[in-house]
């Protein structure tokens, strides 16, 4: 029996009622509205992001390629690049040789603590320019879904914002119109009866 209760005390703004206003049936709208887009469309928007990222991590993973290197110079003191996933990778001077033959020099990112001759694997863009390593499939599965949370709940946070700040409108709607009826009607509660 306290269910039902509940429940009609839940739905009250859709019972009919003689003391329900407009207002109270269109703030019911605005609460089902964002909480409705809140949760399907934040599904929707997180998993297009997951997607979307998965497709661009698996896109990484196939354009980039690993390439055998040469260090020019130590990397024993260098200091480690802040573009890795881990901190023992450094910028360091290689050679490598292309898929047509030709020699190159170019800086790239290796793991640190090898000396100058030593060989390394680096990785390279489809322009053959060095690169960064791909992120692994789990890394990729990972922040692909880290994104796609991401996406839904900022979704979710500006729905909730405007769906506030409709209400706070309504409200202030209401407050002015209570005020109007308070200035019309206050003045007569102020006189005594004979």
């Amino acid at each position: 029996m306290r269910g039902a209760q509940g429940a009609r005390q839940w739905c009250w703004r859709w019972r009919r009622n003689p003391l329900r206003r407009r207002d109270d049936v269109f703030e019911a709208w605005i609460v089902l509205i964002v909480w409705t887009v809140m949760v399907l469309g934040g599904t929707l928007a997180g998993l297009v992001t997951a997607h979307a990222a998965d497709t661009s991590f698996t896109r990484l993973r196939h354009d980039r390629h690993a390439v055998p290197a040469v260090l020019v110079g130590g990397t024993g003191s260098a200091v480690p690049a802040g573009e890795s996933g881990v901190y023992d990778h450094v910028r360091a001077t290689v050679r490598w040789t292309a898929a047509d033959g030709s020699r190159h020099t170019g800086s790239a990112l290796v793991e640190s603590g090898h000396r100058a001759g030593s060989h390394v694997v680096i990785w390279m863009d489809p322009q053959g320019r060095p690169t960064t390593a791909p992120p692994t499939a789990s890394a990729a599965a990972t922040e692909a879904s880290l994104l796609g949370i991401g996406a839904a709940v900022a979704l979710g946070g500006l729905v909730f914002g405007a769906g506030g700040f409709a209400r706070w409108r309504l409200d202030q709607r209401r407050y002015a119109r209570w005020e109007r009826e308070w200035e019309r009607l206050g003045p007569q509660w102020g006189h005594k009866t004979p």
